[in-house]
């Protein structure tokens, strides 16, 4: 008898892993596929990338040529991932992805360029955290389309180079100051998405509803998109998680009421600052008096890791103007005191 399986399962269940728990996980990551765009003229914002991209994509598929290798820098959330396909897509290549962490040695470098077709995106996310013998490694690879490869050791080791075929590198970095400078130089594209204004947030909430099969009205789209940080992601993040408390606890509309309640549950609140934010400014503001506050001393005192105050949380609060670094630590600015509703203390005032 043969057994059909559901395209959405990712393998067997084990024997403690219930078939329905592996049937909604598959059905997730599929769902949060579908919401990606697919074309340059879905992907919403950034028009001064994709207007260039549009006719560096043109300008390749007229020469029968691949397209030059790509850098796309910024934020995490805004799209690099999805708009990495959107050019293999636009050339109808063959789409190949991997992140630079698991490429720890120059096997697996190599392993992946062998075998890419002719004019393959290879896509290469968190480029910055390869090491250097995987960059060193590229280098030929993106200027001559070779890959030298050492057979042997000792005195008897021989350099042997096989030519690739043509392909682009689309690498994505949320850190564009750690990458090096020869790399950067190799990259003959070089882009910088920036965060979405709040319009360009709804749209994209009214796209995603659409595909999700929900009615969200105006100020629903408003209110979901003036909480969304100007990151795509968390916008249709929120919508999910909005959508479950319609359905659960409203008339499966997402109005204005129903989305500020929603919020109000999830505790994001009007700025788009979710717990964890308000507790790192509660603590600079209340526990520190206003700093300045080193960020090993505020790690300790929220039991956070450094490195992800530094790079989820604070650039945030930076970017709304709630906090600010300075030489002897992060300061809370006057208008961190006002979102959090106390007034500035004696003597802080000389921070800002």
């Amino acid at each position: 008898m043969s057994v059909s399986r559901d395209p959405n399962f990712a393998s067997e269940p084990g024997p403690e892993e219930p078939m329905a728990e592996v049937r909604l996980a598959g059905a997730d990551e599929e769902l949060d596929r579908s919401l990606r765009p697919r074309r340059l003229a879905e992907f919403v914002n950034q028009r001064q990338v994709t207007s260039q991209l549009e006719v560096f994509i043109e300008a390749a598929r007229r020469r029968s040529e691949s397209l030059d290798h790509v850098l796309l820098a910024g934020p995490p959330g805004l799209g690099k991932t999805s708009l990495a396909q959107i050019i293999a897509a636009e050339l109808e290549a063959p789409f190949v992805q991997t992140a630079g962490p698991a490429l720890e040695r120059k096997a697996d470098i190599a392993s992946f360029l062998t075998a890419l077709e002719p004019g393959s995106v290879f896509f290469v996310d968190e480029i910055h955290r390869l090491n250097r013998a995987i960059e060193e490694t590229l280098y030929p690879a993106m200027e001559d389309r070779q890959l030298p490869i050492v057979l042997g050791q000792g005195a008897g080791a021989r350099t042997v180079t096989l030519d690739l075929p043509p392909f682009t590198l689309v690498g994505a970095t949320t850190r564009a100051g750690l990458l090096t400078t020869p790399l950067r130089d190799r990259f003959g594209v070089s882009q910088r998405l920036e965060h979405y204004e709040p319009d360009d947030l709804a749209r994209i909430v009214r796209r995603s509803a659409q595909i999700l099969e929900i009615e969200v009205r105006p100020e629903g789209e408003r209110a979901l998109a003036e909480r969304s940080r100007g990151t795509p992601r968390v916008a249709n993040r929120l919508l999910k998680r909005v959508r479950d408390f319609a359905e659960v606890r409203g008339e499966g509309v997402i109005t204005g009421a129903v989305a500020d309640q929603a919020l109000g549950l999830l505790e994001v609140d009007a700025a788009g600052l979710d717990r964890h934010d308000r507790t790192i400014l509660e603590t600079v503001a209340v526990k520190f008096g206003g700093g300045p506050v080193g960020l090993s001393t505020l790690s300790a005192a929220v039991d956070e890791e450094q490195e992800t105050i530094e790079d989820v949380y604070e650039p945030y609060l930076l970017q709304q103007g709630l906090i600010k670094r300075t030489p002897r630590g992060r300061v809370i600015t006057e208008r961190g005191f006002e979102h959090l509703g106390l007034e500035v203390p004696e003597g802080a005032a000389t921070l800002f």
